[in-house]
C-alpha cells in the first residue's frame, strides 16, 4: 500500500473488492459499476487496473491508452498517485520504462512493450475526450459530476471505448436521485455491464450499525472509516440535522439522498417524519393552497386540515408535451409519468392548464368539506380571481406574496408544523420530488423566501403547502368565537 494506515503492508484484497475485480474483468463485460460508501478504496483497486492496463497485463493492445476522468484534476489526481504509488513497488527494469508527468497534464507514460502506452487524467470536459480511443476508462465519482458535461464526456469515452474493445470503470457514491444518469446504469443496466452496489435500505437511522456496514464493507477489513468512528459520525451529524445528516447519508451511507448544501425548506429526513400510511381524518375546515404555473411550470393545490393536520397535495400539467418528454426536458426521466401512475398528478388542457376547470376539479377534490380559506401568490390575483368568478367558486381568498415578507413568515410556520408533528401525509413522490428542490434564500434580516435548488426543478407543489399549512396555522391560532357570517 502507498499510504494510509497500511502504507508499506502487501495489499490484500477484501471479500467486496475481490467480488467487483473478477465480475470487471469478466470476458462479456464492457461496462463496471461499483457505488459504495466514502473511503472504501474504490480508488485504490481500479488505479491497481489501470495500472495493470498501462503495463499490458489485461490486454496487448499496442499504444494502450487508459484514460482516468473525474470532476476537477485534483480529484483525478487521487487515482494517478494511486497508480504512481503501485508503480514505486514493482521492479527496477519496469520502473525504468516509466514516465510520470505533471504539467500540462497528469500523465504515466509506459516505453515497454512497443512504447506508446499512457495512462493520463482528464477533468469532466467532453473536449479532452473526443477523438481519443482509449483502451480502458475510469470515470471516478461518476454520480457528480456536473450533468450536461458529465453526459457529454460518459458519451465521449464509451464511444471512444467501443473502437478498441475497452472497458469503462464507473465508482462513485450513490447520486442524489434515482433520475442521475449513474443511478440509472445501476437501476436499469444495460448489456454487458456488472453492477455491484453497497446501498442500505431507505428509511433506516443514520446511526444503525448494521446499515453502516452494508455501505462500508471495508470497514471490518481495516479499509477505509471504523465502525466506531461511522457511528460517532453519525450521532454527530443526527444532533447537528441538516446539511450534516444529509451529507452523511450521501456521502457515508451511500444513499439517494439531495446533497444541497443551502439551507433547504425542510430536509428530506425531517420530511420523512411528516409521512404516515396512517393519515388522520378530513375533520374541521379545509384550507387549499394554489399555485399556478405557466405552459413549463406545474399548477399545483394542497389542502390541509388543521384541525387533525391531514395534508393532500396534486400537480397539473397541461398535455403538451407529454409527461415522459416533460420528464425528460426537467431531468427527472420518468419521474412524472411514476407520479401519473400514482394518482398524485394529473393532465388538463392543451398548451397550458386552464385555470377556472382546473379549480372545479380542485374543489371537486374536497367536495363536502367546508373550506376555511383559499390562499394563493398574488402575483396571479387578477387571473386566479377571474376564473374563481367564472367556476363560481364561493370562498375567503388570503393573497400572500411569494417575497421575503411574506414568504419568510409562511416558510417559518411551515417549518414548525412540520417539526411540530402537525403535517401529516401519505408517502408522495410528488412531495418528495417539490421539496428536494426546494431551498430557502435569506435577505441581511435573515429573512426567508422560497427558491428552486436547480433551474428545471419544479417545487410548485412545495410553494402550494407552505400557503396551505401556513395558513392553517394563523387559522388555529385564532380564538373560538361564534360565526356572524357564513359563506355560501
Amino acid at each position: 500500500m502507498p499510504e494510509g494506515p497500511n502504507a508499506g503492508k502487501p495489499v490484500t484484497l477484501a471479500p467486496f473488492q475481490r467480488r467487483f475485480i473478477e465480475g470487471a474483468m469478466a470476458p462479456d463485460t464492457a461496462n463496471a459499476i461499483l457505488s459504495i460508501g466514502r473511503g472504501n478504496g474504490k480508488s485504490a483497486i481500479t488505479a491497481g487496473l489501470a495500472l495493470g492496463g498501462l503495463l499490458g497485463v489485461w490486454d496487448r493492445q499496442p499504444r494502450r491508452e487508459i484514460v482516468a476522468a473525474a470532476r476537477t484534476r485534483d480529484q483525478g489526481r487521487i487515482v494517478w498517485d494511486f497508480v504512481a504509488g503501485f508503480a514505486a513497488t514493482l521492479p527496477l527494469e519496469v520502473r525504468h520504462r516509466l514516465i510520470y508527468r505533471r504539467a500540462p497534464r497528469l500523465e504515466i507514460e509506459f516505453e515497454g512493450d512497443g512504447g506508446g502506452h499512457v495512462l493520463r487524467v482528464i477533468a469532466a470536459d467532453a473536449k479532452s475526450a473526443l477523438g481519443g480511443a482509449p483502451t480502458m476508462a475510469i470515470l471516478d465519482e461518476r454520480g457528480h459530476w456536473p450533468l450536461d458535461r458529465g453526459d457529454e464526456l460518459e458519451h465521449a469515452l464509451l464511444s471512444g471505448l467501443g473502437k478498441r474493445g475497452g472497458r469503462a470503470f464507473l465508482i462513485s457514491t450513490s447520486a442524489s436521485d434515482d433520475t442521475h444518469p449513474f443511478s440509472r446504469w445501476i437501476d436499469d443496466p444495460v448489456p454487458g455491464t456488472y453492477v455491484q452496489e453497497h446501498r442500505p435500505a431507505p428509511g433506516l437511522p443514520a446511526d444503525d450499525a448494521e446499515s453502516l456496514l452494508i455501505a462500508n464493507p471495508g470497514a471490518p477489513h481495516g479499509i477505509g472509516s471504523s465502525l466506531d468512528w461511522l457511528e460517532a459520525q453519525a450521532k454527530r451529524a443526527i444532533a447537528r440535522g441538516g446539511s450534516s445528516l444529509t451529507s452523511f447519508r450521501l456521502y457515508n451511507r451511500n444513499e439517494r439522498i439531495s446533497g444541497e448544501t443551502r439551507d433547504m425548506l425542510i430536509t428530506p429526513d425531517e420530511w420523512q417524519h411528516c409521512e404516515t400510511d396512517a393519515l388522520p381524518p378530513r375533520q374541521g375546515g379545509v384550507v387549499i393552497g394554489i399555485d399556478l404555473g405557466g405552459s413549463a411550470s406545474m399548477t399545483a393545490a394542497a389542502f390541509y386540515w388543521p384541525e387533525t393536520g391531514r395534508l393532500e397535495c396534486v400537480g397539473t400539467f397541461p398535455s403538451a408535451p407529454n409527461l415522459l418528454d416533460r420528464g425528460q426536458a426537467d431531468g427527472v426521466a420518468g419521474r412524472y409519468v411514476e407520479m401519473h401512475e400514482r394518482g398524485e398528478l394529473t393532465v388538463l388542457g392543451d398548451k397550458t392548464v386552464p385555470v377556472a376547470p382546473w379549480l372545479a376539479e380542485v374543489m371537486r377534490h374536497v367536495e363536502g368539506q367546508h373550506v376555511t380559506a383559499i390562499t394563493a401568490d398574488r402575483y396571479k390575483q387578477a387571473e386566479l380571481g377571474e376564473a374563481m368568478n367564472r367556476a363560481g367558486i364561493r370562498a375567503p381568498i388570503v393573497w400572500r406574496g411569494q417575497g421575503f415578507r411574506d414568504g419568510g413568515e409562511d416558510c417559518e410556520r411551515f417549518r414548525r408544523a412540520a417539526f411540530d408533528g402537525q403535517v401529516k401525509a401519505k408517502p408522495s413522490l410528488l412531495l418528495r420530488s417539490a421539496f428536494s428542490d426546494a431551498v430557502c434564500l435569506r435577505d441581511p434580516a435573515n429573512n426567508l423566501k422560497l427558491a428552486k435548488a436547480r433551474s428545471t426543478g419544479r417545487i410548485d407543489a412545495a410553494a402550494a403547502s407552505v400557503l396551505a399549512v401556513a395558513q392553517g396555522a394563523r387559522v388555529a391560532a385564532q380564538p373560538k368565537t361564534k360565526a356572524r357570517m357564513a359563506w355560501f
